[in-house]
């Protein structure tokens, strides 16, 4: 096992042990953030062929999933068949020693193996069970299974994505499994200070559509506030104007104008200050009455110069405005890597990888990026030997099919 560079600070998490029952990415999301911080997150993957998004085969590096390789850093791996009754004892006696588990299966799943949280918390009162799936555990549709592209269309999402008038769209995002992985790091962390406090464990669940809904704080405002339920509207904003994307003489660019002061800026930058006493476009509520026109308006003068020009004024004006960057525009720009968002990595297979940072930074316990993913069963026999068993009993796992470590499953790929 890799360790953490010496004279490198413990993370915050340091001392936390989560197994990571979950797999692709709302749960990996949320193993990967709590990693970071320290936490020892044994990733417990199933027999044969571990978690699916290994099998996401485009685009690979040197044969490795670079989705798979994107969200599991930083975590140990042990292959392991729950099926078997000797398998569901080792994950009982790795739990009787974790604080966390995560789990993102249909809900009644782990009930059926027998490792429900009733049967776990026998073992380990103070487990913190952390279950993510489509719908939530109760209500109408607890049983239903449920995906990321679902997700946005039930909670409404796709309605307000794109543009007027167009049909349904997803955001180019999975913004549904990226924010309940969040909202399941962020759960357990206020279960773990609960631990901390008392040692009581507890249920600590999300969704997809309870994810997908948080994003709905404005259109919410808007429906709840006058009854209708707004729809797409591109780049713009529901609330406020000019607040979009514009096409310059070169590229488009983003500009918002989100409070009056920004808006008299605007108006001086783009060479009409009259506009600031025009009745269309004196107020927000005015502006935003009269948008198309004001779009209109604005567009014409912005065609005539360049996208870095206009950036240039925007900017010495003290107007927030932006490029609209390309993914390889924006994972490449001195910002992003002076905020250390791009990490690279060495792996044992694919070699030199990248991956995307840690979003939060600390002064005192910083994020660590002390391993790569690992390979299917690289600890297997590692994390075994933490939790007591003999090299005689590995082995016997091992024959009987119940674990299986990284060199049997390379020799198996081999073949």
């Amino acid at each position: 096992m890799n360790k953490i560079e010496t004279g490198a600070t413990p993370g915050a998490l340091a001392g936390m042990r989560v197994i990571e029952l979950s797999q692709i990415m709302a749960g990996p999301t949320c193993g990967m953030m709590l990693a970071d911080l320290g936490a020892d997150v044994i990733k417990v993957e199933k027999l044969e062929g571990g978690d699916d998004a290994r099998q996401y085969r485009d685009p690979l590096i040197n044969g490795v999933s670079a989705p798979f390789l994107m969200l599991n850093r930083n975590k140990r791996a042990i292959a392991l068949n729950l099926k078997s009754p000797q398998g569901k004892e080792v994950l009982l006696r790795m739990v009787r020693d974790a604080d966390v588990i995560t789990e993102n299966f249909r809900k009644g799943t782990m009930e059926k193996l027998g490792l429900g949280y009733e049967t776990l918390r026998k073992e380990n009162p103070g487990l913190i069970y952390c279950a993510v799936s489509g719908y939530g555990l109760t209500g109408p549709y607890a049983d239903k299974g449920g995906f990321d592209l679902i997700a946005q269309g039930f909670s409404g999402l796709m309605s307000i994505t794109g543009e007027p008038g167009g049909p349904p769209l997803r955001t180019g995002n999975s913004v549904a499994d990226i924010n309940a992985g969040l909202l399941a790091a962020f759960g357990i962390l206020a279960a773990y200070q609960h631990k901390q406090k008392t040692g009581e464990g507890q249920v600590v669940e999300t969704s997809l559509l309870e994810a997908s809904l948080q994003q709905l704080y404005w259109h919410a405002a808007i429906y709840f506030g006058t009854g209708q339920s707004p729809g797409a509207t591109g780049s713009s904003h529901v609330l406020t104007a000019p607040y979009q994307a514009f096409p310059t003489g070169t590229e488009w660019i983003i500009i918002g104008g989100a409070n009056e002061k920004n808006w008299v800026r605007i108006a001086e930058v783009l060479g009409h200050p009259e506009w600031c006493d025009d009745p269309r476009f004196t107020r927000n509520a005015d502006r935003m009455q009269n948008r198309s026109a004001l779009v209109q308006e604005m567009s014409e003068i912005l065609k005539t110069r360049s996208a870095e020009d206009w950036l240039t004024a925007f900017d010495k004006a003290g107007v927030p405005a932006g490029p609209v960057h390309s993914i390889g525009e924006a994972l490449s720009h001195p910002q992003t890597l002076a905020r250390g968002m791009i990490v690279e990595q060495e792996h044992p297979q694919a070699g030199p990888t990248h991956t995307i940072g840690m979003p939060v930074k600390f002064s005192a316990t910083p994020a660590q990026y002390h391993r790569a993913a690992p390979r299917l069963g690289e600890d297997t026999l590692e994390i075994l030997g933490e939790f007591g068993y003999t090299a005689a009993e590995i082995d016997a796992l091992i024959e009987a099919g119940v674990v299986c470590d990284v060199n049997a499953v390379a020799a198996q790929s081999a073949t």
